[in-house]
């Protein structure tokens, strides 16, 4: 065990600024974040101006991390503007000073570290199976990954945090931990609130993945995503939970199945206080889109008291 945290400090030395160029703050990275649950991958942090040892700061967990603050680094030229909008939400003091620990995703392995692991066991084994056989048809698995989401999460909660929490001024609660997404990783957020409620105390799931495929059509996925919910969702007195979706491009075909997580929503307890679920006309599946409204999850869920 003294060796594996040795390497943690070893591997893990922070790089300030290293190729990333943000407006407000500076981000430090942990290069080759190592894992004994998932492949190594880059952890950047985020940190505000005037972040220092006198305060201790609520962090958010963000899911593919290469993709918030820096697009001229990131692969489609798009960016969610992260320390821009939490700049401005700070100075505005409509939020609570907060860190962002940016996760980036296993790239190839994206899809099968994303996908609730619970709900895709609950189906058959020939629906598992051709599962798997869409995925690889399409490039999203090399046909020797299973669905490893249940690894994932073991690395945020079992090693990540730690970490951070050893390593920065954090408030360590669940009050004051939260995780988000968008798409397969809305997916993975709202899979990580309902397995480790104990962990973060709110989610936001934007243009969140239903489907777990690419169609609606004879997909036994959104079923097994609500029952899991039903079964799992956390107290809605201690816990948060945004949802919203677009309608154009890949967003098109989320309203039918956000409809029924909404119906399981109200069933379980949750309301305006503790939920939302927002629909934005004509917004597509981008990064541009989500960096046009991440000021919504972000005061819904770290509201300055």
């Amino acid at each position: 065990m003294a060796k594996v945290f040795i390497l943690f400090l070893i591997v893990s030395l922070p790089l300030f600024g290293q190729d990333v160029k943000v407006a407000s703050g500076v981000v430090v990275r942990h290069a080759a974040f190592p894992s004994l649950y998932v492949q190594e991958r880059n952890v950047d942090i985020w940190l505000p101006e005037g972040y220092n040892a006198s305060k201790k700061y609520t962090v958010l967990y963000m899911n593919d991390g290469q993709m918030l603050f820096d697009s001229t680094t990131t692969w489609n030229g798009q960016e969610w503007k992260v320390d821009e909008t939490m700049s401005q939400l700070i100075s505005e003091k409509k939020i609570k000073e907060c860190i962002v620990v940016g996760v980036w995703n296993g790239g190839p392995k994206r899809h099968v570290e994303y996908f609730p692991q619970k709900p895709f066991e609950s189906l058959p084994e020939k629906k598992q199976d051709s599962i798997y056989q869409v995925l690889e048809s399409l490039g999203r698995n090399s046909g020797d990954l299973q669905i490893q989401s249940d690894k994932y999460l073991c690395f945020l909660v079992k090693e990540l945090k730690p970490f951070i929490d050893a390593n920065y001024h954090t408030l360590k609660g669940p009050e004051n931990t939260f995780i988000a997404g968008s798409s397969m990783g809305g997916l993975i957020s709202m899979y990580a609130l309902c397995e480790y409620p104990q962990v973060f105390g709110g989610a936001a799931c934007i243009s969140t993945h239903w489907p777990g495929l690419f169609t609606a059509e004879n997909n036994p996925v959104p079923s097994a995503f609500f029952s899991y919910l039903e079964a799992n969702l956390p107290n809605p007195t201690t816990h948060k939970i945004y949802f919203d979706y677009g309608t154009a491009t890949l967003d098109a075909l989320y309203a039918p199945f956000q409809e029924e997580v909404d119906e399981i929503m109200l069933q379980k307890g949750f309301t305006k206080n503790n939920w939302v679920t927002l629909r934005f006309e004509g917004e597509e599946h981008s990064e541009k889109a989500w960096a046009k409204r991440l000021h919504i999850p972000l005061v819904f869920l770290l509201p300055k008291q």
